[in-house]
């Protein structure tokens, strides 16, 4: 992997040059084996809290780690193109409009014990907006190339916090264009349940169940590319335990596994029937 930065990153992608990259200011990484039809992201994964942050900041690393999407990036690293995020979503959210990407507050309790500077701000919101510079000229250079994309959105929420019986994958699709993709996404849905994992629980999949796939990622590039599906998948935290701050690792791999052989197969058959 190099450091690298969003001027070489992006003269990479328009040469099709192979590479991992993270980028010069630390805030994500890209890696591209081959530049292939279907692009996996994983805009929660990051951890990473800037340390001027810290003695502002009302709430715990436990606080934060419960609200990010831990190891959405490895279920998905075995694939050739993997965008992911470094930083926090309590430093900046890449999965809100970068007018609403810096907290105030955080889950009803007040994030910050005085209100941030400006430059403070705008360093983040520099990092949100190089990531969607990338992102842009990504699927821009996969479209182009194929004549259509889809892109796996990872994401994982917590299924300890509801009151009622919730699947173990959702899929939230009330922005992508239905009529044309609904197929797509059921069979995705279909497919996820299959998955086999170490769980004593059914492994269910549902589609607008918990969340409807009103994030930024998802919004911004269907916005921008008239031929692109992107499909916002949640795992619930069936993977780890929220409470005690616990990853179970054979947990993660099987549902590595289980994506590794099936994605691709589900890309292609978007990739076929769309392309066709």
């Amino acid at each position: 992997m190099h450091k690298l930065s969003i001027k070489e990153i992006i003269k990479k992608i328009n040469t099709e040059e192979p590479f991992h990259a993270i980028a010069d200011d630390y805030s994500f990484t890209l890696k591209i084996d081959s530049y292939s039809h279907y692009i996996c992201g994983a805009v929660h994964d990051g951890h990473q809290f800037r340390k001027e942050l810290w003695s502002n900041c009302l709430h715990t690393e436990y606080d934060r780690w419960y609200e990010e999407d831990p190891a959405t990036k490895q279920m998905v690293q075995n694939h050739p193109i993997v965008i992911a995020g470094c930083d926090s979503r309590f430093e900046y959210d890449l999965n809100r409009a970068p007018e609403y990407a810096i907290y105030e507050d955080a889950w009803g309790k007040e994030l910050w014990k005085a209100p941030l500077k400006a430059d403070t701000k705008n360093r983040s919101l520099e990092k949100h907006d190089n990531f969607y510079r990338v992102v842009h000229e990504l699927v821009s250079k996969i479209e182009s190339k194929y004549g259509a994309a889809i892109v796996y959105d990872m994401h994982s929420y917590n299924w300890r916090r509801w009151d009622r019986e919730v699947p173990v994958i959702n899929l939230g699709t009330s922005n992508i264009d239905n009529a044309r993709y609904a197929t797509f996404a059921d069979s995705w849905s279909k497919i996820l349940s299959q998955i086999e994992l170490p769980i004593n629980t059914p492994v269910t999949s549902a589609i607008n169940d918990t969340f409807q796939g009103n994030g930024y990622f998802l919004k911004y590039i269907t916005q921008n590319f008239k031929n692109t599906l992107v499909l916002a998948t949640e795992f619930s935290k069936i993977y780890c335990h929220e409470l005690q701050h616990i990853i179970y690792p054979e947990v993660v791999y099987a549902i590595s596994q289980g994506l590794k052989n099936q994605l691709p197969l589900h890309a292609k058959t978007f990739y076929d029937q769309f392309i066709v």
